[in-house]
């Protein structure tokens, strides 16, 4: 067995747990130890990359208990990429938390670090029931950072979201009962033999088992019309975790691409890719109602929640698809998405922060202390995940929109992207004019950025540059990554004793 794998688990797992011991040691320590924590995640993540990208998979079976019984962690092209974007991704939020934002509340790192625990996981497990598991650490943990800081807004937000969460959980658990009651395993690999290989009788209910699991996997991944609980959520959470809760939904978007193409894929008899028709239209439906969200929005942190659902809608219409290219659009959209507006939501507070009494409210307020320099970063991230060339969103829809065949579905995708498109570019115009250009006669009042969260901010929207400058071996990549996914001859070899 490869320990390799159980690394990005047990190393935050680990980290939370001294973190939470160490209630006596300042506030310095417990930084020091998150840091470093988080940041090794990323050449363990990079380490991974390199394993998966051999193109054969690594299988972790705790206990030595063959699949499908017993607790099974898989690496394939896909959990690598998402386990590596997840690492750059928080290490730039907990750099930017680590400047001062730690201070609102208690045990900001020990739960940072176990929601970190949770994310790897749930991209790294093998098994359904697991999977739910690592849900379920992520999003406690998230409950709780979503209340760092206390106050009204961030408590009813709060209740909304652990209210639909424990809902989702609930259903969650039911379609996993079903899967189990009808074949007697929670494996995903061997989910697939034995859904490909049910009685016709019982397919009525290993697909509303499917659909069950649809509807949670929606909930999670923010999917019209169960989105409404995300944009009040992220703006009322802190910098650093709203930033950090832009791979969130990224997770229920991963559970649909990896349950419905290996358990309910091509391999599935009588119930193959029996979602494909509903994700169609729930994309462009989710696309539409995001970019209208945004443009009605009078809040930057709203505004950019409503991108987060815009992203959504993109990364679904390529899962939509069903294709290896449809995929592989999808898959570079999101590297682009999750890390551009993570820098969004951080440079939205340092914004904030200069605008006095009026934040985030796009209203006319004192000038910023660097509108200079703050302008530019927006001007960059605001060009990026509208679309607009030279930045990686371009490169991204570009995949997506030649990756659909001719035909109405390409009328229709190719007219809502680039519709949506335009509205976003509104919306971010109007922001950006509001907060740059139309200030107050008030005096300045707000104080100079912190360098390290300026830095931090900056490295997650120039990410976008990284991702063109490096976009051939990412396509490369990102494509092997599709077709590995649609191979689903080296998953079913796993139950059949042909994986290591």
């Amino acid at each position: 067995m490869n320990h390799a794998l159980i690394f990005p688990i047990l190393l935050p797992l680990f980290a939370g747990c001294v973190l939470l011991l160490s209630h006596r040691q300042g506030l310095p320590f417990k930084r020091l130890l998150s840091l470093v924590a988080t940041w090794l995640l990323v050449p363990l993540a990079i380490w991974l990359l390199l394993l998966a990208n051999t193109g054969a998979l690594s299988v972790y079976q705790l206990g030595d208990w063959l699949p499908p019984f017993g607790i099974m962690l898989l690496l394939d092209r896909l959990s690598a990429l998402m386990l590596l974007v997840t690492a750059v991704l928080a290490s730039f939020s907990v750099t930017y938390a680590s400047r001062g934002d730690d201070k609102r509340g208690p045990n900001f790192h020990a739960l940072f670090q176990f929601q970190l625990a949770g994310i790897n996981g749930a991209f790294l497990t093998g098994d359904l029931f697991n999977l739910f598991v690592f849900f379920e650490i992520l999003l406690i943990s998230s409950y709780a950072l979503l209340l760092h800081g206390n106050g009204a807004k961030r408590v009813q937000a709060g209740i909304h979201y652990v209210v639909l969460n424990l809902l989702g959980s609930g259903l969650f658990l039911i379609g996993v009962s079903m899967l189990y009651g009808l074949t007697g395993t929670l494996n995903m690999a061997d989910l697939a033999i034995q859904v490909g290989a049910a009685d016709p009788g019982d397919a009525p209910l290993l697909a509303a088992a499917g659909y069950l699991l649809l509807v949670v996997f929606a909930l999670k991944g923010a999917i019209l019309p169960l989105y409404f609980w995300l944009p009040r959520t992220y703006a009322s959470a802190t910098a650093p975790v709203a930033a950090l809760f832009a791979i969130m939904t990224k997770i229920g978007l991963y559970a649909i691409v990896r349950v419905f193409t290996l358990i309910y894929g091509s391999e599935a008899g009588v119930l193959s890719n029996m979602v494909l028709d509903w994700l169609w239209p729930l994309s462009m439906l989710t696309l539409a109602a995001g970019v209208v969200g945004a443009l009605a929005s009078r809040n930057l942190q709203i505004l950019l929640s409503y991108l987060v659902v815009v992203s959504v809608g993109t990364l679904l219409a390529g899962v939509a698809l069903g294709t290896e290219q449809g995929l592989a659009a999808a898959l570079y959209y999101l590297l682009h998405s999750t890390l551009v507006t993570g820098g969004l939501f951080l440079l939205a507070d340092i914004i904030a922060r200069q605008r006095g009494d009026t934040a985030s409210e796009l209203i006319s307020a004192p000038a910023l202390r660097q509108p200079l320099m703050l302008g530019a970063l927006f001007f960059a991230g605001a060009i990026s995940v509208a679309g607009l060339p030279p930045f990686s969103g371009f490169l991204g829809k570009v995949m997506l929109l030649q990756a659909v065949p001719p035909g109405n579905g390409a009328s229709i995708l190719w007219s809502v992207v680039l519709v949506s498109g335009l509205g976003m570019l509104i919306a971010l115009s109007r922001a950006g004019s509001m907060v740059f250009w139309r200030s107050s006669e008030a005096a300045t009042v707000g104080k100079p950025a912190d360098s390290i969260c300026v830095a931090a901010t900056a490295g997650l929207l120039l990410a976008s540059v990284g991702l063109v400058v490096a976009a051939q071996p990412i396509q490369t990549y990102i494509q092997a990554t599709a077709a590995q996914l649609f191979d689903l001859g080296s998953y079913l070899q796993i139950i059949q004793g042909g994986a290591a």
